[in-house]
């Protein structure tokens, strides 16, 4: 593809071009601004490279000639990757009298190549830095043969279709605005309805798990920033301090600390342990505007946070208790395959070596006793703890990281907070972090594309609509949606003057669960007609019928 451009708009510059889970990119200074039109262009031009056959030569170089040698094509980009490379024997490519920088290893010809398909155009930041320069990437994918190309191009229809950014504007669930700021959510009133079952949902189980309901500031202190850790490890994630009567202030990108000076208010004694708070904290953290993308990276975020202070001894039976709550969680929202990894301590960290290898045995132990398969990720730990990742799979087979396990030996330490001992005597306690879901508006937007925006009933915004053949039925449905909203279900009149068949469609376009039509004969028969989403007709019931069907429904969650 490279070469394509190349050949295409000789003044190309090469950056970057990796491999990549589902196919290809690669970056591109060029002085020819490329264009979803310019696609097929590049595709025909790489087709005759292909039907060239032209063998793949590799070639090995000391790093002082290989840098001579791309300066000489002009290939500026290249050289500054080369001159960060450590090794003295560096590997270059050439097909023809094109030449790349690569470590291989490659197929034997051009023509080795059989199906591929260039899929869209991009802009991306030289080396991932808005101070750099705005490069353009073109993204592709590859397979051995046309048959599996077609799968995968049919894959990416359906992902396209699933799209939350595209549903939450078709279902009029959210909305991002740039007057309002990038990364900025606001939550409509069907997406806030469906936002409301969840926190419901949210509270009700955690009151049952023993947990206890926090609320805490949206700012504190810097000096609490500097105590926790956060402003070494994590200030490129935060915002820029404010003064307030001569202190700086810090917006915040985490509710832990708030939670350790809940704990700090009084004196606690081992009986008290282990202690759970809870928290829906909303959190703010600097994205670069390059990574934003819609509900799953933003810039103000929900975290449906936890901080459980525990003895060491209470670590593993703490762990299992959030492991099995995480797996209750995610199965009730319709997700039973997921992935697990262990990810252990990165390059950079606080706290001792000692503290981690407990810290990372405790989470081990407690995934072989859960019997749960893992993986070992190495180095993605959190700077102040190792942690435990669940991916869950949505229904299209794609990974969506959610819930993590965090044990912390570390901030207690800093903070300094204790606990009164058997023997009268103060001890360190063990804080594990933990978040079931992650941040209320990435969960949202996993849900909507697995679900392609038809939310199971106890989800739905609304979860019936009521449909008038004609304005002689209004009161009649009226008295009926009042009987359903007492019950707690949601409630839609549609009694526009319109076709019945229209007023079907506007219900289904918006993934509405059920409809009831209501006309003479319903009036008549003092019932009501009941539609599924799908085109399905469930027949007459009675309201007293409807309402018993609709709630027991709701209230299994299927």
């Amino acid at each position: 593809m490279a070469h394509a451009v190349k050949e295409l708009f000789p003044n190309t510059k090469l950056a970057i071009g990796p491999a990549i889970a589902d196919g290809f990119y690669y970056d591109l200074d060029c002085d020819h601004s490329i264009t979803q039109e310019d696609l097929p262009k590049i595709e025909k031009k790489m087709k005759e490279i292909i039907k060239s056959r032209r063998p793949f030569v590799r070639k090995e170089l000391s790093k002082d000639d290989a840098v001579k040698l791309f300066r000489d094509l002009g290939e500026s980009y290249k050289v500054e990757l080369l001159n960060e490379l450590e090794s003295d024997l560096v590997s270059v490519y050439e097909e023809g009298d094109f030449t790349d920088l690569c470590r291989g290893p490659h197929l034997e010809s051009t023509g080795n190549v059989k199906a591929f398909k260039l899929l869209s155009v991009a802009g991306a930041y030289w080396r991932g830095s808005e101070k750099n320069k705005m490069l353009q990437r073109i993204y592709g994918t590859a397979f051995l043969t046309k048959d599996e190309l077609q799968v995968h191009l049919d894959f990416l229809e359906e992902v396209k279709k699933r799209d939350h950014r595209r549903l939450g504007k078709e279902l009029d669930l959210f909305s991002l605005n740039d007057d309002v700021g990038p990364g900025l959510v606001l939550w409509h009133p069907r997406g806030a309805a469906i936002r409301r079952v969840i926190e419901n949902f949210w509270l009700d189980e955690h009151h049952k798990a023993g947990y206890q309901i926090l609320y805490t500031p949206h700012m504190a202190k810097l000096d609490l920033w500097k105590k926790t850790g956060h402003l070494d490890f994590y200030k490129e994630n935060m915002y820029s301090p404010m003064e307030i009567e001569g202190l700086e202030y810090e917006i915040k990108p985490m509710n832990c600390p708030f939670h350790v000076a809940i704990f700090k208010s009084h004196l606690r004694s081992y009986r008290e342990l282990p202690l759970r708070y809870a928290e829906l904290g909303t959190v703010y953290r600097y994205e670069r505007s390059g990574v934003l993308h819609g509900l799953l990276r933003v810039r103000g975020f929900t975290q449906d946070d936890a901080h459980i202070f525990c003895r060491e001894d209470q670590i593993e039976d703490e762990v299992l208790r959030v492991l099995d709550f995480t797996l209750f969680v995610l199965k009730t929202f319709g997700f039973t395959a997921y992935d697990v990894y262990l990810s252990t301590r990165p390059d950079k960290y606080v706290g001792k070596e000692e503290g981690w290898e407990k810290a990372t045995g405790a989470l081990e132990k407690a995934l072989i006793d859960k019997g749960l398969k893992y993986e070992i990720d190495p180095g993605e730990g959190v700077f102040y703890g190792p942690k435990i990742d669940i991916k869950v799979r949505d229904s299209l087979g794609r990974q969506w990281q959610c819930s993590t396990i965090q044990v912390d030996f570390n901030i207690p330490e800093r903070l300094d907070i204790n606990y009164r001992g058997t023997d009268s005597k103060d001890y360190r306690p063990i804080m594990i972090h933990r978040a079931l879901m992650g941040s209320l508006e990435r969960f949202f937007g996993v849900l909507i594309e697995h679900y392609a925006g038809a939310f199971p009933l106890w989800l739905s915004p609304v979860q019936i609509s009521m449909l008038t053949i004609a304005e002689r039925h209004t009161d009649y449905s009226k008295r009926i949606r009042d009987s359903l909203i007492k019950e707690g279900i949601r409630v839609d009149l549609d009694n526009d003057n319109e076709k019945i068949s229209y007023k079907i469609r506007k219900a289904t376009i918006l993934k509405t669960p059920y409809m009831c039509i209501i006309g003479d004969k319903e009036m008549e028969n003092k019932a009501i007609t009941i539609r599924k989403r799908n085109g399905e007709n469930v027949g007459e019931m009675t309201v007293e019928e409807l309402t018993a069907f609709l709630k027991d429904e709701i209230l299994n969650r299927r």
